[in-house]
């Protein structure tokens, strides 16, 4: 029987690989759905908003009230801060700088920074701190703070810390002195923060992102001065707001909003320390992202200065007569001043940069900060100006630095 070559039963084909229209059917169909999860998850997403939204306006004041409490059950002792027989309010400042270069180099949260501070001070309130130990605690409430409210991938490790302060402190006493902390404290770590209180005033308005970090700028400035160390948070809060607002020509809250119930003497008080604040601070807050509050602020400063000068002059006076009148006026609006760290040579001990000790036995008072550099001219603030507020300004020292342990 001879082989006969039958015709194929789906006609001639030059390859193995055949297009079909078929896949084109089935990636619209994954494409759809695709898009119908995407939909199914922006309509979870907006339902699980909704209903946040509804839960926190119906549990708004009891959620205020335990906030409240807490902020009262966790307030320093400032007198009791006052006995302490090494550490003084004039090592603050340079403590505080170290912590807000570490909170900005690891990249934290603001919430922990005010934690660590509030940490840091409520253990100075029930131990006795020893000057070379002073930045351990300090690196020991920061590691603190971001363990409990900061996320996972940021929050520094002991190694990281130890580089930071030169290899002073070895790993254990990180350790203990964490320990040490979280005993004494007895492990009650949650703060109702300046940023907590900030973010309740702001979710009643627009969100601005330059009020709110000028309002964190403000804040931070508060925790290098004394006074502002017993001051509720709320109330700093509030005042802090209160004050960014009017700097940025923004409309102030109603009386009768939570945020609009600020404190004129506090807001007076913060007035008068937003000249020469901390350098660390304003570098900070120089940046982009922040806003460039800081620059905002010394313009807003220059213009207030500008027009106090030309509300004070003389309508058409002589020209001699206009600098012997201008000179008591310009000395009218002396306000306090931040002290600013000198520049010392650096003492290397064991190859590593450490900063100089703190001198012995020397004095250093409010007059001679006074005559060793110029104070600067203060403008009018939101609120009248009263001769009582600048009874209580904090007494801070110069020309110190800290001694870590050896």
């Amino acid at each position: 029987m001879a082989y006969q070559q039958t015709q194929p039963r789906y006609g001639h084909c030059d390859t193995y690989f055949v297009d079909s229209n078929d896949d084109g059917v089935y990636a619209a169909r994954a494409e759809a759905r695709e898009r119908q999860r995407a939909i199914s998850r922006m309509q979870q997403r907006a339902l699980a908003e909704e209903l946040t939204r509804v839960t926190a306006e119906e549990y708004q004041e009891d959620i205020m009230d335990h906030m409240e409490y807490m902020e009262s059950q966790t307030q320093p002792d400032v007198a009791s801060i006052d006995i302490q027989s090494e550490i003084q309010w004039f090592m603050r400042p340079y403590l505080l700088d170290f912590l807000v270069e570490a909170h900005a180099a690891f990249q934290l949260l603001p919430e922990t920074l005010f934690l660590a501070v509030n940490l840091l001070d409520r253990y100075c309130s029930r131990r006795v701190v020893y000057k070379r130990h002073y930045q351990l605690v300090g690196c020991a409430a920061l590691l603190i703070a971001a363990k409990y409210g900061d996320k996972k991938d940021r929050v520094p490790t002991v190694r990281e810390l130890k580089s930071m302060c030169c290899s002073l402190y070895d790993d254990e006493m990180f350790t203990q002195m964490e320990w040490h902390v979280l005993q004494t404290l007895n492990w009650m770590v949650g703060h109702p923060t300046v940023d907590a209180f900030l973010q309740l005033a702001l979710s009643e308005v627009a969100y601005d992102s330059e009020v709110e970090h000028l309002t964190l700028y403000i804040a931070e400035i508060a925790l290098f001065h004394k006074e502002f160390v017993s001051t509720r948070p709320s109330v700093l809060a509030r005042s802090a707001l209160a004050l960014a607002r009017c700097i940025l020509s923004r409309t102030q809250a109603k009386p009768s909003d939570w945020a609009g119930a600020y404190d004129p003497h506090t807001v007076m008080s913060l007035s008068n320390h937003l000249y020469q604040p901390s350098q660390v601070l304003s570098r900070k807050y120089a940046s982009m992202h922040l806003s460039s509050v800081s620059a905002t602020v010394d313009e807003f400063l220059q213009h207030q200065a500008q027009i106090a000068r030309r509300a004070a002059a003389p309508p058409t006076p002589p020209a001699t007569v206009v600098m012997e009148e201008q000179k008591p006026v310009a000395e009218s609006y002396m306000g306090p001043q931040t002290p600013q760290k000198n520049h010392y040579g650096v003492v290397v001990q064991h190859g590593c940069m450490t900063p100089p000790i703190t001198p012995e036995n020397e004095q250093f008072g409010h007059g001679h900060m006074a005559k060793s550099q110029p104070l600067p001219i203060y403008p009018t603030t939101p609120t009248p100006d009263h001769p009582a507020n600048m009874q209580h300004q904090p007494q801070y020292y110069h020309n110190s630095y800290l001694q870590p342990h050896q």
